[in-house]
């Protein structure tokens, strides 16, 4: 058996949320473990679009929601991480895209412009023309109308390799964890053999929360799984495009992010209402004719002919809501030692964070001396959906 480790911190989930919140506590001065079965960020994080959203999509139906308001300081504390002036040192990382855009084809673009003039988004959004388009709508047959949103859309592998080297010595691959009790209370986990205390256990590990409760013997927080089938598109007549498509209801018809793949082409990947009950429903091979349907009618002067397609399932993990429907913020269950959570979106890694050290300084958890950490076996980078399904 190896030996024990003894930390202030035991993180359970090497996604963006577990990361950032290792690396805020990291910078905080505590001592901290990050626990992963399989590969960083490979779960939800690197499958995600990558959108750092304001709530702009949110307010579709003219007023701010409760998901809109808790989200929209997200862009800021994103972009000062960025710049290396933030909660994390982020600097270095690639921003793939400045903005993100809202879309509205033709046929309901008149309808829009109340919306956007209106008290619910008015500063949050302006319309751009001409050469300030998005590279993929400057075709003189565009007739639709577009609003820049004051969101960034980032580089997701670069954004867990550089919160995965601020983990410094803490990351630890492992694959087998038990419940480290003292006299029936939490006292840390066994993970492959080897004890690790800690003064609180947070688990962040997403859709492998649920199993993870399961072998604590704990039944609580529920989770709900929401799926979706999104769709990747790569080829040399690609160009970038960041955008939700609006389709006159109060989730975006398609929405685009661009991704660079190894070869040096773009990759499309596309979610947004293409991807959710009805894409589910469908095989990928019908989930592929629908997206090929679609970009043809919304964007006719793209060349789709050599593009390379292919389709992934992916559930996104968050505590369970009534009627399945989405969480406005990050949320944080609190058992004891135990703290149970999901961001809900990569946008809301700092929020997930927040509410982890808010715990830690109301019960008076403080950074305590700890022997150094031995050397540990590291989980391995997780891949992209491109790189696994479009090589």
């Amino acid at each position: 058996m190896s030996s024990a480790i003894s930390t202030d911190v035991l993180i359970v989930g090497a996604g963006v949320a577990g990361l950032w919140l290792n690396a805020r506590l990291r910078r905080l001065g505590y001592s901290t473990v990050l626990v992963e079965n399989a590969s960083l960020g490979g779960g939800q994080s690197l499958k995600s679009q990558a959108i750092i959203h304001g709530g702009a999509k949110y307010a579709l139906h003219g007023a701010l929601t409760g998901a809109s308001e808790a989200i929209a300081d997200m862009p800021r504390r994103w972009r000062e991480a960025l710049a290396g002036t933030g909660e994390v040192d982020l600097s270095g990382v690639r921003v793939l895209s400045q903005a993100h855009y809202l879309w509205s084809p033709g046929t309901i673009a008149g309808n829009l412009t109340s919306f956007f003039a209106s008290k619910a988004v008015r500063g949050r959004v302006d319309q751009v023309k001409g050469d300030e388009l998005p590279p993929a709508l400057q075709d003189k047959a565009f007739k639709g109308k577009v609003y820049r949103l004051a969101e960034l859309v980032v580089d997701t592998p670069g954004v867990i390799e550089r919160l995965a080297q601020l983990g410094g010595d803490g990351l630890l691959a492992g694959e087998r964890l038990q419940p480290l009790l003292d006299n029936g209370q939490l006292a840390g986990l066994r993970v492959d053999g080897r004890d690790i205390r800690a003064q609180r256990v947070v688990l962040s590990a997403g859709a492998g929360t649920a199993d993870l409760l399961n072998s604590l013997g704990v039944d609580q927080p529920a989770m709900q799984r929401r799926p979706l089938h999104m769709i990747l598109a790569k080829g040399a007549s690609l160009k970038p495009l960041y955008a939700h498509c609006l389709g006159g209801g109060t989730k975006p018809r398609i929405t685009v992010t661009t991704h660079p793949a190894a070869d040096g082409q773009w990759v499309w990947y596309l979610g947004g209402d293409i991807a959710e009950a009805d894409g589910v429903a469908r095989t990928s091979a019908e989930q592929i004719a629908t997206a090929q349907k679609e970009l043809g009618q919304l964007l006719p002067w793209i060349d789709l002919s050599q593009v390379q397609w292919a389709t992934l399932r992916v559930d996104r993990a968050e505590p369970a809501q009534s009627g399945l429907v989405r969480p406005d913020n990050a949320f944080l269950a609190e058992q004891g030692a135990l703290l149970v959570g999901w961001p809900t979106k990569l946008a809301l890694a700092p929020d997930f964070a927040d509410r982890v050290i808010a715990s830690l300084e109301r019960d008076n958890i403080k950074p305590a001396k700890h022997e150094p950490l031995p050397d540990l076996p590291r989980p391995p980078m997780g891949q992209t959906p491109w790189e696994q399904l479009l090589p």
